[in-house]
């Protein structure tokens, strides 16, 4: 059977994280009937697996089959060509129980420092998974180049975006119009990919 998500079909989006839920519901367009996962009070996994993919398969599983809806998830991070691509799938735990990604970003800057490199380059990684609760998913993956710059700047986007400059941009995501950073981001490129194979 081929899968096929109809506009305003209800989606669980598997996140606790405000500012992921609000890029991913821009990213959709409005197509579909979201609640996150934070709001229906469902557990995070533990992310047990070793890549993007994988990870957001696990999520979007686990939150399929405990909400009984169609369920989204996204597992993203950035990869440091330097670090040989640390912090990838362990973007979110440099930035601590806290969450806190000045932490996070401070550790890439002081990592990168004491190896002396004058290499800056990264890439952001963005795995998109759609579940359904009786079990047949969906996984693409979108990648996005650029390089690094500290001290960041822009406090729009999340994560690592102020530090993170597109390939060919002036400016970090986190300076960027939300618009124009969801037209060109590793999610937007995800998404385009999901489009193609789902809608």
């Amino acid at each position: 059977m081929a899968l096929k998500l109809d506009p305003g079909t209800r989606l669980v989006v598997a996140t606790h994280n405000p500012g992921k839920a609000r890029e991913l519901a821009e990213i959709l367009e409005g197509r579909f009937e979201l609640v996150t996962a934070g709001e229906l009070g469902l557990d995070e996994p533990e992310e047990t697996e070793a890549s993007f993919t994988g990870n957001a398969l696990l999520k979007a599983r686990a939150a399929a089959q405990a909400s009984g809806l169609v369920a989204l998830a996204d597992d993203s991070g950035l990869s440091v060509t330097a670090l040989g691509g640390a912090p990838g799938i362990y973007s979110a735990r440099w930035a601590g129980p806290g969450k806190d990604f000045y932490v996070a970003m401070d550790r890439v800057r002081t990592e990168l420092k004491a190896l002396g490199t004058a290499d800056n380059s990264a890439w952001f990684t963005c795995a998109l998974a759609v579940a359904w609760p009786d079990g047949p998913a969906v996984v693409v993956e979108g990648r996005i180049d650029g390089t690094l710059s500290f001290p960041p700047r822009g406090d729009r986007g999340f994560g690592y975006d102020p530090v993170f400059t597109p390939l060919g941009g002036d400016q970090t995501f986190g300076e960027m119009e939300p618009a124009i950073k969801d037209a060109m981001s590793h999610r937007a490129r995800a998404f385009a990919q999901l489009k193609d194979a789902l809608l």
